[in-house]
């Protein structure tokens, strides 16, 4: 009968909010911009292009042929990569000093203005020496394409001091060539090549999607107890049920919409990242690289999302149950949002170090541990023991809150005026 009574509140509270607007516009929303963030950076990557166009005065008589030749460098293909490489073009007409330095300048300028050209550049034998060539622009703020203009003059005016103290700048450029680390993943799955950044970029958004499902469906927890509280409802329910099943059926009606959310979202993010569709999208380029979610990953996901949501939702339930008012909870719920924040503090240091003393004590501390032991699992799998004993101790920690939040929400759903005192939710704990 406990578990009929059960089963008809959980299905109440997952049907009434799956049914909203809100629920699927939410749902469809992060799909498409997932999405969105995988494919549309990279396809602008390959089609913004940005042509600058350049007046380049050479009044050393030295660099004009190279000058003139950045206007048939390719965007991606240029000597130098770095930062805006890939969008940055230019078409650049190489003129000589007409003896009257100002003057020409004005004129320039005046260029400028009518929109013949974007931008001039002078190079000098003071400029060279100084480091400091002149650019006048009617705009100054495209730094993305002056950085690329930048390390493109600074290449010419390197090569330019070899040559003139003796040097093959070729030879130079050879013995001095730096090197790139070439990451290779190693794992139980097999080894595979991952970027750096594709790997932050897994952890990252699995990290603050839990932390975010948590937060608000704890959050939608209190706010649901606290409206039927206050509309006098639960009066009428807990004439047909317990307390207890009332706040169980709640849990699991709300935790089953989180669950229907977050594997639609999960299988988005196995369909993006799945190898068939990977190679499918032609138009990425390849030094773009999408990160593969491994199956264990998943699993992990799902078993820390429920012992986290059971941790803090009885948490946000007694809360609600407690006061009178959302401003009144709001003020007990921040303890909750406290802890949740805190792991976002030591996320750079588990990233940089997952095997740490640090990172391997915060992620075994009952309430880091969803967070912060999913994290370091994206990161390089922890030995067996430490998983067992993070899922453990919030297994216990969990059950320990569900006793006390129990306790408080029998007392408290049905108590209505004064707002409670820490003595009198003592009290509640221990004689509720």
């Amino acid at each position: 009968m406990a578990s009929r009574r059960v089963l008809t509140v959980a299905r109440r509270e997952y049907l009434a909010r799956i049914r909203t607007k809100a629920f699927w516009i939410t749902t469809v929303a992060l799909p498409l911009f997932l999405a969105a963030m995988l494919v549309v950076p990279a396809l602008l990557a390959t089609q913004a292009r940005s042509t600058l166009r350049v007046v380049a005065v050479d009044a050393t008589g030295r660099l004009g042929a190279e000058l003139a030749a950045l206007s048939d460098v390719p965007p991606s293909d240029g000597p130098v990569e770095g930062e805006g490489a890939a969008i940055a073009a230019f078409s650049v007409t190489v003129e000589e000093p007409t003896g009257e330095p100002e003057a020409q300048r004005a004129a320039l300028d005046r260029r400028i203005l009518s929109g013949a050209v974007d931008a001039w550049i002078w190079i000098d034998e003071e400029a060279i020496e100084s480091g400091r060539l002149p650019y006048h622009g009617e705009s100054v703020s495209n730094f993305l394409t002056q950085g690329r203009l930048e390390r493109e003059l600074s290449r010419l005016v390197h090569d330019d001091r070899l040559r003139r103290a003796g040097l093959d700048p070729a030879e130079i450029g050879e013995l001095t060539r730096g090197v790139a680390l070439v990451t290779v993943r190693v794992s139980s799955e097999g080894s595979r090549a991952e970027g750096a950044e594709a790997g932050i970029f897994l952890s990252y958004g699995l990290f603050f999607l839990l932390y975010i499902v948590l937060l608000i469906y704890g959050q939608q927890v209190m706010t649901g107890v606290l409206e039927e509280k206050t509309n006098r409802i639960v009066e009428v329910i807990a004439a047909t049920t317990t307390p207890t099943d009332l706040m169980a059926g709640k849990l699991a009606g709300v935790c089953g919409v989180a669950l229907t959310q977050l594997a639609i979202w999960m299988g988005t993010v196995a369909l993006l990242t799945a190898p068939g569709v990977l190679a499918s999208v032609a138009l990425v380029p390849p030094q773009i690289s999408i990160p593969r979610v491994p199956a264990g990953v998943y699993v992990h996901f799902f078993a820390f999302f429920l012992l986290g949501f059971v941790l803090y939702a009885t948490f946000y339930a007694a809360i609600g149950a407690a006061f009178n008012n959302v401003q009144e909870a709001q003020q007990f719920a921040s303890l909750a949002a406290f802890v949740l924040v805190a792991p976002i503090l030591f996320f750079w240091t588990v990233v940089n170090d997952p095997d740490s003393t640090l990172s391997v004590v915060m992620s075994l501390v009952p309430p880091f541990t969803p967070l912060l032991m999913l994290l370091r699992i994206t990161i390089k799998t922890p030995p067996a023991w430490q998983i067992a004993l993070g899922y453990a101790a919030t297994a216990l920690f969990a059950w320990l809150m569900i006793r006390i939040a129990g306790r408080i929400y029998r007392v408290g759903i049905l108590m209505v005026g004064k707002k409670p005192t820490l003595p009198e939710l003592w009290r509640w704990v221990r004689y509720g």
